[in-house]
């Protein structure tokens, strides 16, 4: 069964990146199989499809909620320094939550170049977007990370007509900037390149990604991932800022944002997967710039102006262009 999906997968590499709008979906989508469910069957419900589609949303929502909560901790902690407490956290709840130390046996065997070029990606994709948080609004912050899985997906485009949401992308991004003063109280430059370092480092995610995968080790990948990124950053934590680090009144801070931004949303995105297709999810994920933006104003008081909601608007619309046609794509080629 996992072999089939791979294929059907590998057929359609522009919705990779819709899978992983939160740091885990991607890798549940192909191994859902290889888990019990944590929560009773939604199948039973009259409404499993609606159902999904609420279980979407929050999981989106828990996501961008931790991002705000992150962000307040930017006033007494540096943003890479609450990155690590979020990962050193976060290995230890998917741990526990995938009973990770079963497959300690199997750690010799695997493929570690790819391991840790995923490890890596989710290291510094993670440390750049919190940076790019410190410096721009969230909803500008995660409209421009999105750029990188879109332009992943973009690259497989096979009909000329589907240039146009390469141009809307471009459009996208032309009008986030305010042109003329580019450092203003809610753009600033420095932000906007860690915004898109962190955006190529997802679609380096994506792409190791649907490599980790062909390992078979399921969601087993994700802990591993987030603990060597989480071990590998620990030791510049502590020489950066030691005090800080293992100050353990912001430890509850900390935990909080990691199950909002990995516990949560991965049993959510798991229940919803079960009964949402391709088309459906990579649609779903296209409203996260819009989330972002949402939260920003509602939790941190952010603002943007009205082209800059525009560009979120035309990235979003490039985003469902996208997932849309790959998923009329890959039916065409099944059906061929």
């Amino acid at each position: 069964m996992i072999i089939s999906k791979l294929k059907l997968h590998s057929q359609n590499i522009a919705l990779a990146y819709s899978a992983k709008i939160n740091q885990f979906a991607i890798i549940s989508f192909l191994s859902i199989s290889h888990f019990h469910p944590l929560w009773v069957e939604a199948a039973s419900m009259p409404n499993a499809q609606l159902l999904a589609v609420f279980f979407m949303v929050l999981s989106m929502t828990s996501y961008q909620i931790s991002a705000s909560f992150a962000k307040q901790l930017f006033s007494v902690l540096d943003p890479i320094t609450v990155t690590i407490l979020r990962l050193c956290f976060a290995a230890i709840i998917v741990c526990v939550m995938f009973r990770s130390w079963k497959i300690i046996s199997r750690l010799p065997f695997l493929k570690w170049r790819d391991l840790l070029c995923y490890s890596a990606a989710l290291g510094v994709m993670n440390i750049l977007f919190y940076l790019s948080l410190g410096r721009l609004p969230q909803g500008i912050a995660v409209g421009l990370e999105f750029i990188g899985p879109l332009g992943l997906a973009l690259l497989s485009i096979k009909h000329r007509s589907d240039y146009i949401w390469v141009l809307m992308a471009i459009l996208g991004i032309a009008l986030m900037v305010p042109w003329g003063q580019a450092n203003s109280s809610n753009f600033d430059l420095l932000g906007a390149a860690c915004a898109l370092g962190a955006g190529f480092c997802w679609a380096l995610y994506i792409f190791f990604g649907q490599r980790v995968v062909q390992q078979n080790i399921g969601m087993h990948a994700l802990t591993i991932a987030i603990s060597i990124s989480a071990l590998c950053l620990l030791p510049i934590g502590l020489y950066n800022n030691a005090p800080a680090l293992i100050d353990t009144q912001h430890w509850g801070k900390a935990i909080v944002i990691a199950i909002l931004a990995t516990a949560i949303p991965y049993a959510l995105d798991l229940k919803a997967l079960q009964h949402l297709n391709k088309m459906s999810y990579g649609t779903l994920s296209s409203l996260s710039p819009a989330l972002a933006a949402l939260t920003g104003f509602l939790l941190l008081g952010e603002k943007i102006t009205v082209l800059q909601a525009v560009a979120l608007v035309c990235i979003m619309l490039a985003s469902v262009g996208v997932t849309v046609r790959a998923a009329r794509q890959g039916a065409a080629e099944r059906s061929a």
